[in-house]
């Protein structure tokens, strides 16, 4: 593809020579030729003189490098890698070892693997895939062009949306953590009646679990994006376009509002609301409820900035630990001799 035919494709002005011939994208250190690459953080730019690049795309023209001029560069790098690599998708069709309920509806256009399950009265929608092994319980159902990839689940009775994607092992509506005490100290499982319902565009990747509701339902919105080995308790609520990154947790019943950040290994006690916008750093703890536009930090969580300037005195408690005690003992022997 020439440099020309990719900007034209991506909409971005070009500067430089256009009869460049491109022939995939890469990040600046593995860039050979015949590779356009992205500058979208300033910080990175002195490597782009050592790159081997063809081209790159950049918010301003750099000197020496054909450039498409771009308004977001980060997003058009992912643009433009949709124009070098497609995932294989399976031809239409269903596979002669899938099991498909007499009951269960399936739409067209689907393309259904070996040794895929889908239980009775569950609905698959136009154009959907599901990979091998990927199961569908009774009473399910997935919506069109969605993508369920090999043991992905989605148990009984659940909804998944339009263009679902379901990375490999997820988990779609296991029972909530729910268990009654007995007076001999025994645990009584409590049914798990609800539904986990994915709304619209959100894709889940690999070995995260959604829970389904004891009563109601768990509910992923629109747009969200949850990263791998992600725990979504019973009754929670993700907002759209929220994005919650590898190793977070979410005890039961709570509340995300639209556009909430989680960064890694975060844990979110439960029954409590993240406000519209708020953004928690990886590895907090957070025991209650998130303003909006709210930016903390730490275990127990508070406000970013504060923290940023509690976690320097702490890394100087020791050298203050000792400029006390020798204040105290300064006292105690000026207090003895008066010197």
């Amino acid at each position: 593809m020439k440099l020309s035919q990719l900007a034209d494709a991506l909409n971005c002005r070009l500067e430089g020579d256009p009869d460049v011939e491109i022939t995939g994208v890469m990040g600046m250190e593995k860039a050979e030729n015949g590779h356009i690459t992205f500058l979208a953080n300033m910080k990175y730019a002195p490597k782009l003189k050592d790159t081997k690049a063809s081209a790159v795309i950049a918010a301003n023209p750099v000197a020496g490098l054909p450039t498409l001029v771009s308004g977001n560069p980060y997003l058009d790098f992912a643009r433009a890698l949709e124009n070098f690599y497609q995932a294989p998708r399976p031809a239409p069709g269903i596979h002669p070892s899938a099991a498909i309920a007499a009951t269960a509806t399936v739409g067209a256009n689907v393309s259904i693997g070996a040794f895929v399950s889908v239980g009775e009265h569950a609905t698959i929608g136009d154009g959907a895939t599901l990979h091998p092994h990927a199961v569908v319980y009774d009473g399910a159902s997935i919506g069109p062009d969605a993508i369920l990839h090999s043991h992905s689940v989605v148990r009984e009775f659940c909804q998944v949306g339009a263009r679902v994607i379901l990375q490999n092992g997820v988990v779609i509506g296991g029972d909530g953590f729910g268990f009654a005490k007995c007076a001999d100290g025994s645990h009584h499982k409590i049914v798990q009646s609800g539904v986990t319902v994915i709304e619209d565009d959100v894709e889940i990747q690999s070995l995260t679990s959604i829970d389904r509701a004891t009563v109601g339902e768990t509910r992923v919105k629109r747009g969200a994006k949850i990263d791998s080995l992600v725990q979504v308790g019973h009754a929670c609520v993700v907002g759209e376009d929220n994005i919650i990154c590898a190793q977070t947790g979410l005890a039961g019943s709570s509340i995300l509002e639209k556009n909430v950040l989680l960064a890694g290994q975060v844990g979110i006690s439960g029954h409590l609301t993240i406000h519209e916008g708020a953004t928690v750093y990886a590895q907090s703890g957070i025991g209650g409820d998130v303003a909006p536009k709210a930016r903390v930090s730490g275990s127990p969580a508070f406000e970013a900035g504060e923290w940023l300037r509690a976690i320097t005195t702490f890394q100087k408690l020791p050298e203050m630990l000792r400029n006390i005690r020798d204040l105290l003992k300064r006292v105690e022997k000026l207090e003895t001799t008066g010197k």
